[in-house]
Formats: structure tokens, sequence, C-alpha cells
């Protein structure tokens, strides 16, 4: 008698055996939680620098081992995912090439894609399968301690196919975020870096600016912050984020972020004339359309 006929649950078969996650982040660790939650993910190692918030991954059985040694990790893997900063991205996968199997497939979670794609396109050539990707989830917080399983449910995820994308493994990674509830869209990646450097990045620098300017204003010697309330606390949410995630995302995709600076500085020269001037009926107009938008992004 099998298994299944003696009234025993057969579980499925995972999707990936062996996954290593380097860079056990939030994102990285959300999706080690997720992935494991949906049946997606086999034993699971994970890499990073950190001791503690390895330890944190195994506590919450987010992965079941931890190392440091990327090269190590990815030994036998046949998913590894990229979560460490997109600056850092390259030279790690350089140090893991001669422990990938061809038959592996890389991905990474990275907020920027044209250079990275260009890069691990070319490196991984012979040596793995890669699949540019970008779960657009996340919060201001970081760390195996702030994931949750839940974060990517009914968000988009971003994959940038390019000419040497292998369909199949493609189409397993599409698989793999479907799984843990997310939207999944195919984008150029020149279009993904100009797209997210408006509606990510540049409100990311928006926030650090007001942010830096009321910190200044309060070191010249005006108290300001006692004061403030809900509008302050929400619009520079997202400058709590980690400083060192963003320099790096803002310079790898300088040309984008900075055409976005130029637009939104023209867009505040505009507001700026309209209030001096006491334009009242177009400046109520403009205050019209942006709430418009507001909405939508609610929705």
């Amino acid at each position: 008698m099998t298994p299944a006929a003696a009234g025993h649950r057969v579980e499925p078969r995972p999707r990936f055996a062996r996954v290593a996650i380097v860079g056990l982040g939030l994102i990285g660790g959300s999706l080690a939680l997720a992935a494991r939650g949906a049946g997606v993910f086999g034993r699971v190692i994970g890499v990073g620098r950190s001791r503690a918030n390895l330890d944190e991954g195994l506590t919450r059985g987010a992965i079941d081992e931890a190392t440091d040694d990327a090269a190590a990790a990815v030994i036998g893997a046949d998913l590894v995912v990229l979560g460490v900063p997109v600056a850092s991205m390259t030279s790690v996968v350089r140090a893991m090439l001669p422990s990938l199997g061809a038959d592996a497939i890389v991905t990474d979670v990275g907020s920027v894609k044209a250079p990275l794609v260009a890069d691990l396109d070319e490196l991984l050539a012979g040596h793995a399968r890669f699949v540019g990707g970008h779960p657009i989830a996340g919060t201001e917080r970081s760390g195996m301690a702030a994931a949750f399983g839940e974060l990517f449910r009914g968000r988009c995820c971003v994959l940038t196919p390019s000419p040497r994308t292998d369909p199949a493994a493609l189409a397993k990674v599409r698989s793999l975020w479907e799984a843990v509830g997310m939207r999944v869209v195919d984008m150029d990646a020149a279009r993904h870096d100009r797209v997210l450097a408006m509606v990510s990045h540049l409100p990311h620098v928006v926030a650090y600016a007001l942010a830096g300017e009321i910190e200044a204003c309060e070191a010249a010697g005006e108290e300001l912050v006692p004061f403030s309330a809900g509008g302050l606390k929400d619009f520079t949410r997202v400058a709590a984020s980690d400083p060192a995630l963003w320099r790096d995302i803002f310079t790898m995709n300088r040309d984008e972020v900075a055409a976005g600076i130029r637009a939104y500085r023209e867009r505040l020269e505009r507001l700026e004339g309209l209030i001096r001037d006491g334009r009242g009926d177009e400046l109520r107009e403009e205050l019209e359309r942006a709430r418009s938008l507001r909405r939508r992004v609610e929705s």
C-alpha cells in the first residue's frame, strides 16, 4: 500500500530543491518565508555578514543553514537569489562563478536593472542562467528582523529578460514570484530604470532632501520637529531607509534619477511662482491634479 493510499499526506515537490539566498535582508528574508510557506523552496541556505541576522533567519525557520561564504553556499543550488546591494552584485557573482552549476538559475531583487543585466548576462554566460528581477515591495525597515511572508502579496514584480535569457529559467522565476502572490510583468531593463526613477527613487530623494533641510534648520537653532504632525512623518517615512542601500541605487541609476530631479525642480518652481504671485485659481488646479494622482496611488 502506498503512503497516499494509507492516508498519509504526500507533500508536493518544491519547485527549487536547494536555494541560496545571498543577502538575507528584508526582501531575501521575506522571500524565504513566503516561498517556504507556499511550498516553493526546499532546503534554503542564507548568506550574510551579520551573524545575528543569520541567526534570526534560522530561529524563524526562513533558512536551514547559515554562512558568510557565498561560493560555498551556491554549490549544488538550483536557484540563487541575489539580495545584496546593487553595487555589490557583480563582485559577489564573480566570486561564486566556480561554484555555480550550469543549470542553476541566478536571479536578483535589485532596484536598478540596466547595468546589472548587462554585467551579469555577460559574466554568467556559460556558468549559469540569469534572470533579472525586481519585486516592487518593501518598507523603510531592513534586515531579517523586518521580514514577513506577506510582503509581496498583491504587489508587482518586474522581470527584465534580455536576448540572452533562457526561456525556461524565465518561466521558473515567474512562477516563483506568482507563488508568493505577486503580479509579474516583463519589461525592458532600461525602461524599468526610467519608471522606477520616478515612482521610487525620486520619492526617496525628495524625502531625504526635506528631512535633511529640517535637520539643518534645527542644527542652526530653529526648533521645528516638536511642532510637526502627521504630514512630516508620512512624507519623510522613507528617509528612514538604509542610506548605504539608497546611495548605491541613486548612483547606479544616476542619469534617470538626475532627470527626475530636474523635472521635479521645474514642478516646484511652477508651484513657487503660483504661490508667490498669489494665482490662487491656477494653484488650486495644480493641487487638484496632484490629489487625483494620489487617489490613484491609494486605490
